[in-house]
């Protein structure tokens, strides 16, 4: 019997990148891209065809998920858990359910901006540069999505004052 995660409302089954899923699977899948807000405004369409093209991936508590100045080929949005970027010894900010990270990285190809560390154990979804950049080709809602939240995450930083 497949080992099933029920954690945080996000309920999904770990399946490595490219392993085909079963229908029930998609469907997990398809649901917990619902739940996420960056993701919720896309039509049922739209939520299969990204939940096909989508990872989990799991994390125990202390590790770290993407380290700064690493190349950046992944998106993750986080399903359940909570994790938090720090750059240079310092918290910028913290993540939970729905939220998402890796995006500067997957964009421009260019190294992690921040190291993204599990303060608890987490599993996220994660969606490949390649996919990604397809993904928002074809969905200009949700790149408008991740451009605002990339604008709001730089005024924040902007705003905040270095230690």
């Amino acid at each position: 019997m497949e080992e099933r995660y029920f954690t945080g409302g996000w309920p999904f089954a770990p399946a490595p990148r490219g392993a085909r899923v079963s229908q029930e699977e998609s469907s997990r899948r398809e649901e917990a891209l619902a739940q996420a807000p960056l993701f919720a405004s896309l039509s049922k369409r739209q939520l299969r065809s990204l939940a096909r093209v989508t990872a989990v991936d799991a994390f125990e508590q202390g590790a770290e998920v993407v380290k700064e100045g690493s190349k950046g080929t992944t998106f993750y949005v986080l399903l359940d858990g909570r994790a938090k970027a720090v750059r240079s010894g310092r918290t910028l900010g913290r993540f939970s359910p729905g939220d998402f990270f890796g995006e500067i990285s997957v964009l421009d190809e260019g190294p992690r901006t921040a190291t993204v560390v599990a303060e608890s154990p987490i599993r996220c979804l994660t969606l490949a540069r390649a996919d990604f950049l397809e993904v928002l080709e074809r969905e200009g809602a949700l790149a408008a999505r991740i451009l605002q939240e990339l604008a709001a995450r730089v005024r924040q930083t902007e705003s905040s004052p270095l230690s």
